[in-house]
């Protein structure tokens, strides 16, 4: 099987398709590991994540922000932020990754960006973990482009239903080191600790309200307290609720994507 699924990488690193098949085979296997993870994913330092913002850091550690792939147009744009990710990160197994959600819906190769994903974390199960987004949803992809693009190169929906029912299975979290939560969206008026989430029966479609939706949704902003999100899901919270939510739980740093950073790739805000 992992010379199988080595073939499979090469094949998708040169930014080829799979085969409807072999994307079954692929989603079927990935599933049976992630069954086996909880909604709080603990992964351990050093770890490469590349995200697109971070808040409420702490001094400098072992954790490496880098600007995620968030839009992929071309061929040379997909090779180019490969090669860049693992040049600077380092390849697989050497390097710990952590993915942050919104793998589909970017630009012309969502369908080879997830599928690569997908057999990564297959290959290396403990050396790879992969987060859901808000655009890791049935009703998000069927407006943003994913489905469309499975329809264009496969000619059916099948891979489509292939990745978004594994996509159910995906953590909603991730914990470094017991000190950095990692999550997509952000935090959860009904959520005060780590235990909340991980109660959580995240085998479902996103909903469009609630403590899973939030995760996957909110976005910190500059006001103090909760607020309503433009996004007409999930919340807005302030610093003052981050840091309350690091303070009950141990934590040091929330780490997350959902917001495209322009210059950089990461933000940074200080407590």
């Amino acid at each position: 099987m992992e010379h199988e699924i080595d073939g499979w990488i090469e094949q998708l690193s040169q930014c080829k398709q799979l085969s409807e098949a072999d994307v079954k085979k692929l989603c079927d296997k990935t599933r049976e590991i992630l069954m086996d993870e909880g909604n709080v994913k603990p992964v351990k330092c050093p770890v490469t994540a590349p995200i697109c913002c971070a808040d409420n850091i702490f001094p400098p550690s072992p954790l490496s922000l880098l600007a995620s792939m968030h839009r992929v147009h071309s061929f040379d744009d997909y090779q180019h932020d490969l090669s860049e990710l693992f040049r600077i990160g380092g390849n697989s197994p050497d390097t710990n990754y952590l993915f942050m959600g919104d793998y589909v819906d970017r630009g012309y190769y969502s369908v080879e960006t997830v599928t690569l994903l997908v057999a990564l974390k297959l290959r290396y199960s403990d050396r790879v973990t992969i987060l859901r987004g808000n655009h890791e949803s049935r009703q998000i992809t069927q407006v943003y482009g994913f489905y469309d693009e499975c329809l264009r190169k496969y000619g059916n929906a099948n891979v489509w239903r292939f990745f978004t029912d594994l996509f159910d299975y995906l953590p909603l979290t991730a914990l470094i080191d017991n000190q950095i939560f990692c999550l997509h969206g952000g935090l959860s008026p009904s959520i005060d600790t780590l235990d909340h989430v991980r109660s959580i029966d995240r085998v479902q479609e996103v909903p469009h309200e609630g403590p899973m939706c939030d995760l996957l949704w909110s976005d910190p902003d500059d006001r103090c307290g909760w607020g309503i999100s433009p996004r007409g899901a999930g919340y807005t919270f302030g610093q003052d609720i981050s840091e309350a939510f690091n303070h009950n739980n141990g934590l040091t740093l929330v780490a997350r994507a959902h917001q495209l950073v322009m210059e950089a790739g990461v933000k940074i805000e200080m407590l």
